[in-house]
């Protein structure tokens, strides 16, 4: 168990308030003054600790994202001899951002502590090479393979995936049924959906500029569109959460005071966490899903929804600018911070042929079939195990 100060240093601080921040791109919400990296290495010590005391000749280790960045090079000094994977579920930042935090050396050197270290994209591994050949002057060789202090570590790009038979299987279910029937609209409405975490990264206030946008340039579209966000709450103890909340319930309230009527209202906001089932009926019966971050590092609820689309309909709206991006390429892809280039897209997604809408749906589903979240596990743990 970690006491109230570690949460508040360790996970709130230094990993949602400096490290999320910076590995999306967004220096400008860091704190003024960072302090708490003290902590943020007990506490990764600490689970280096409760590994080591576990570990027994054989085992494989796979350590997960960016509060834990710390602990491959921690276990290393505990078990020189360990295998042990590491996986970045966030991008890393180009090394221009990257080099704002004062500990730059000290992360990577952290991450270098394991025998291999995955990411999404090649982009992302491309960053982290960059940040490597600038720290330390390391290059990585053909094979994918960087020399560090007289051992090879690997780097290597395993974009996650889902469970996409389990998810297809659930959307075919009475209860996910019952979701898709409470939300049909009537033949001549068209629902958007957005589903996000409440995350500045997620680029939902310009999605919401986007569809007010599209109303001004399309008026044909008043009272014949629903967009409903879900946006689950997230990180309200720290202050740059709370304050972004505020903007975007501003926003919320601009739009459908400008375009709403006594019998329709353009937005329907939902600031709560919602059930699987109503996830994956809001994404049975969305027309268009609107995926906009302004950085991820995969965004998974892109992949979910093509999964759900059991009847292989509907059109997918994708950020160029997501790591899914690089394999949903039957997606309309968009640039998030472009607004009138996003209501252009909502509006071809809108208009879109049904044949054209379908085949490019198979194709999502056919993409997130064959990559789906068990051969992520396999090929990296195959990968990790096989290392030199």
């Amino acid at each position: 168990e970690l006491d109230p100060r570690e949460v508040e240093v360790f996970y709130e601080h230094i990993s949602n308030a400096v490290l999320w921040p910076t590995f999306h791109d967004r220096i400008d919400r860091l704190p003024l003054r960072v302090e708490g990296w003290d902590v943020y290495d007990a506490v990764n010590a600490r689970y280096a600790d409760a590994v080591a005391a576990q570990h027994r000749p054989g085992d494989v280790v796979w350590v997960h994202d960016y509060q834990l960045m710390r602990v491959p090079a921690l276990l290393r000094e505990r078990i020189p001899d360990a295998r042990v994977g590491f996986f970045l579920h966030i991008p890393f930042p180009n090394p221009e951002i990257y080099f704002a935090l004062p500990t730059r050396d000290w992360l990577v050197e952290g991450m270098m502590g394991a025998d291999l270290v995955g990411f999404h994209t090649r982009r992302f591994q491309g960053h982290f090479r960059a940040a490597l050949r600038r720290l330390f002057g390391l290059e990585m060789d053909a094979a994918g393979y960087v020399t560090w202090r007289g051992r090879h570590v690997r780097l290597g790009g395993f974009p996650i995936g889902v469970d996409a038979a389990g998810l297809a299987a659930r959307a075919a279910s009475p209860e996910v049924d019952a979701v898709v029937s409470d939300l049909a609209s009537t033949p001549d409405e068209r629902i958007l959906v957005g589903i996000d975490r409440l995350d500045y990264s997620k680029g939902i206030p310009r999605r919401f500029l986007a569809v007010e946008r599209l109303l001004a340039t399309h008026p044909e579209w008043r009272e014949r569109i629903r967009f409903v966000q879900v946006a689950v709450p997230s990180r309200d103890r720290v202050a740059a959460y709370r304050e972004f909340r505020k903007e975007v319930e501003g926003l919320v309230g601009r739009i459908n005071g400008r375009f709403g009527t006594p019998t329709w209202t353009p937005i329907h906001y939902m600031y709560r966490a919602v059930s699987t089932d109503v996830v994956l009926g809001l994404c049975r019966a969305a027309d268009v899903l609107l995926v906009t971050p302004l950085r991820a590092g995969m965004n998974l609820v892109a992949k979910e929804f093509a999964a759900s689309r059991i009847d292989e309909d509907g059109v997918l709206v994708l950020s160029e600018f997501a790591g899914a991006a690089d394999e949903l390429t039957d997606a309309i892809l968009v640039n998030p911070y472009d607004i009138d280039g996003t209501a252009d897209a909502i509006h071809a997604a809108l208009t879109m042929d049904p044949a054209e809408r379908r085949r490019r749906m198979r194709a999502l589903r056919e993409q997130v079939a064959a990559n789906d979240v068990h051969r992520w596990v396999s090929t990296f743990l195959d990968t990790l195990t096989a290392t030199t």
